[in-house]
This record gives C-alpha cells, sequence and structure tokens, in this order.
C-alpha cells in the first residue's frame, strides 16, 4: 500500500467517524424535542455506524502496521471481535425500540411526535451528511481498493433507509396527523437493523472460526491458478477471512525437472497474480512435483483438484 493510498484511507475513516459523531448528536437532540420512535431508531442505527466507523478506522490505521513476534498473522480478528459485540448490541436496542413500537401500535393511541420542524431539520441534514459520506468514500475505495471503505460505504448506503423513514414518519405527523405512522416506520427500522447485525455477527462468527472464505473469492482465486504458466495442477487451496484481511494457502504442482530458481520464479509470480485481484490478502504458496506420490507416513490426506 503506497502513502497515499494509506492517507486516502485514513481520511475516509477520519470522515466515517466525524460524521457518524455529529449525527449521533443531532439525532439525540431530536429525539428529545420530538419523542419520535422513528427518530430513536434512526439514532440507534447512527450509534451502531459512529462504533463501525471507530472499528473500521482503526482497521485502516493497522493496516499499515505490520505483524509482530506475538502476532504473526496480523492483529484482524480484532475487527470480528468488535464486529460480534457491535451485533448483540444492535439487536437489543432494535429490540426495545420494535417491542415499543409495537406496544403503541397495540394499544392504538400513539403519542404525536413533537415539534415535528425541529426533527425535520435533523433528518434533512443526516440524509445530506451521509450522501456526502458514502461519495467520497466510494471515490476513496475506487482509488485504493480498500475493502474496509467500501464496506463501510456499503453500510451508510443503508443508513440512507431508516433517516428517511424518519422524515417520512415527521411529515406525516406534522401535516397529516398520522402518529400511527411513526410507529410503523420505528418498526421497519428495527427489523432492518435485526437482519444487518444478523448477517454482520454471523460473518464474524463465521471469520472467528476460521471458516472458509466466500464460494466467490474461492472461485475468483482457483480461476488465477488453474490457466497460470507453469502450473500443472494445485490442491490444498484454503482461503479464510480474518477481518479485513485474506489468507490464501495453497499448494501447485509443478514440473519437478526445473530448477529451484524457475519453480521458485513461477510461485512468486502467481503470488503477483492473485494479490493484483485481492490486494489485502496475504499469500502462502507450497510447491510440489506433479504426480509425485504422497509418502505413506505422510498424516495428512491431499485431494488433488
Amino acid at each position: 500500500m503506497t502513502v497515499s493510498h494509506h492517507r486516502l484511507n485514513l481520511s475516509a475513516g477520519i470522515a466515517s467517524v466525524t460524521v457518524a459523531l455529529v449525527l449521533v448528536g443531532a439525532k439525540f437532540w431530536a429525539f428529545g424535542q420530538t419523542g419520535s420512535l422513528a427518530v430513536a431508531a434512526a439514532l440507534a442505527d447512527s450509534a451502531l455506524d459512529l462504533m463501525m466507523s471507530l472499528g473500521g478506522l482503526a482497521a485502516i490505521a493497522y493496516a499499515a502496521k505490520p505483524a509482530d513476534a506475538d502476532h504473526a498473522f496480523g492483529h484482524n480478528a480484532a475487527e470480528d471481535l468488535a464486529a460480534l459485540a457491535q451485533s448483540l448490541i444492535i439487536i437489543a436496542s432494535a429490540g426495545v425500540i420494535g417491542g415499543a413500537a409495537i406496544l403503541r401500535l397495540v394499544a392504538g393511541n400513539s403519542p404525536m411526535p413533537a415539534q415535528e420542524s425541529k426533527g425535520i431539520a435533523v433528518m434533512v441534514v443526516s440524509i445530506l451528511l451521509t450522501g456526502a459520506l458514502v461519495w467520497w468514500q466510494r471515490r476513496v475505495a475506487r482509488l485504493t481498493g480498500n475493502r474496509v471503505v467500501a464496506a463501510d460505504s456499503l453500510h451508510y448506503v443503508g443508513d440512507l433507509v431508516p433517516n428517511v423513514g424518519a422524515l417520512l414518519a415527521l411529515v406525516a405527523s406534522a401535516r397529516f396527523g398520522l402518529g400511527q405512522v411513526d410507529s410503523i416506520v420505528a418498526l421497519g427500522a428495527a427489523g432492518m437493523l435485526i437482519i444487518g447485525a444478523v448477517r454482520i455477527g454471523r460473518a464474524a462468527w463465521h471469520a472467528l472460526m476460521d471458516r472458509q472464505a466466500d464460494p466467490s473469492t474461492l472461485a475468483g482465486i482457483e480461476r488465477v491458478v488453474a490457466d497460470f504458466p507453469g502450473v500443472l495442477g494445485y490442491h490444498d487451496l484454503k482461503p479464510r477471512q480474518s477481518g479485513s484481511r485474506l489468507f490464501v494457502n495453497l499448494h501447485i504442482e509443478l514440473d519437478g525437472t526445473q530448477t529451484l530458481d524457475e519453480a521458485h520464479s513461477i510461485g512468486a509470480a502467481l503470488r503477483r497474480a492473485i494479490l493484483a485481484d485481492y490486494p489485502q490478502a496475504d499469500v502462502l504458496i507450497h510447491k510440489d512435483p506433479h504426480g509425485v506420490t504422497p509418502h505413506p507416513n505422510d498424516p495428512q490426506k491431499e485431494d488433488p483438484s
């Protein structure tokens, strides 16, 4: 990673944290002024954004830090631990908001949000700030290829939905006196938060348990290896994700009569080809002579592809 790319990634991370912090403060004030559950749902979502943005900024900062003696594979698992904790917090927050919305709907006496104009102003500002942040994050992601920035951008695109929902709920209350819309929007936003939290938590759990990377990543690496010049076969392809880092272990089969220098050149070129498609990967390639019979005392069973 070049210094300029690292600075761009840091700028995107800092912008994300700054916007999230501003939105949390603004929505907290708006919730106090309006009492709107839809605004409360948007506030919970922004609080999640702040935690995720802080985690993303830490991940970007650590990306330039090499592995140390105690952590030979880096510190990427911290991202997954944080994501798992965040997902549990999101589910709890969404459950509280959704439960309050259901109680209001069942009771049939949803209180009307107060001072809707203040809440509307805050939500309009939130939508504009979020849109500007997404634009900058996508620009940085295109220039640097950083997956953390790209993922954070995708998350903020999803945040536009509860913000727009809260805005509609406040407008419906202010202009048409439809107090129930607030509870309905809050319930829908809570459902979206739970779905997103389960997805984030499941991905983090799989990463912590060293589950194989997703099928599209596996297929993409296989496409690079299968037709690579000099590679006569491959086996034991084991990609796994840890935080924003992809670890790839691979055995390739080469012509056993060639020199060590020639074999090394093929392996090094293949590694560069994989990194071209997956810049955040850590690639380890073992070289075997093509057609060699595994030793009967070798406890590791290899399944050639």
